[in-house]
Parts: C-alpha cells; structure tokens; sequence
C-alpha cells in the first residue's frame, strides 16, 4: 500500500464516505477552497494508479469506488507513525498525547476501560 498526499487522503476520505460518485460528486462534498475539476480528476486518477480505487465507465464518465478499506488505510498507516516516530510503542504515543495536553485523565480512563473490555 503505497503512501498519499495530503490530498489524495483528503479526497480518499470524501471517496469513503460518498462511494460510489462521480468527480462531481466528490468535488460538491469539498471545503473552500475547490480545485479545478481537471485537479481532482487528475488526484482520483492516481488513486486509481495506486490501486485505492476504481472505476467504472458509465457513457462518457467514470464512477469511482474505494479498493482499500478506510480501516485498513488507518492501521497500516498509524503502524508506521508509531514504528517511525514513538520506537513503535503504542505506550510512548499515549505518553506523547498526555506530556502535550491532548488527552485528558479521562479519555485515558475510557481507553483503560476499552482495553479491559477486550
């Protein structure tokens, strides 16, 4: 699974939560601000390349679906940020998290409870 551009995932996320759609429909579902058609066609293109999606000819357009799972995309990538940037300790992301103020005591209990609930 080859790794994206920050707009190939910004427009994977639309394709996951509005597949099957056309350019147009993808483009209706973006924030200000818009780029051209030809830019989004030419990044769901090379989502195409890249084996995230595919498409299917209806008259003179292509609708696209999602190959990869938007699930899988997030494990397989989150492995890496942990492998690369926390010595692959899930412990020393959470630690990260904590030290900067991003996550409170209790969202930490909530995670304890979800991992003890397993």
């Amino acid at each position: 699974m080859e790794k994206l551009t920050h707009q190939e995932e910004e427009i994977m996320l639309i394709i996951w939560g509005n597949e099957p759609g056309f350019i147009k429909d993808f483009i209706e579902k973006m924030e200000d601000p818009i780029p051209p058609y030809t830019t989004v066609a030419s990044i769901v293109k090379n989502l195409e390349r890249k084996g995230y999606v595919k498409g299917k000819l209806f008259g003179n357009s292509y609708q696209y679906s999602a190959i990869i799972n938007e699930d899988d995309y997030k494990k397989k990538f989150m492995s890496n940020v942990v492998k690369k940037y926390f010595e692959n300790s899930y412990k020393e992301l959470v630690s990260f998290f904590v030290e900067d103020k991003k996550i409170s005591a209790e969202e930490l209990q909530e995670i304890i409870k979800l991992i003890e609930g397993k």
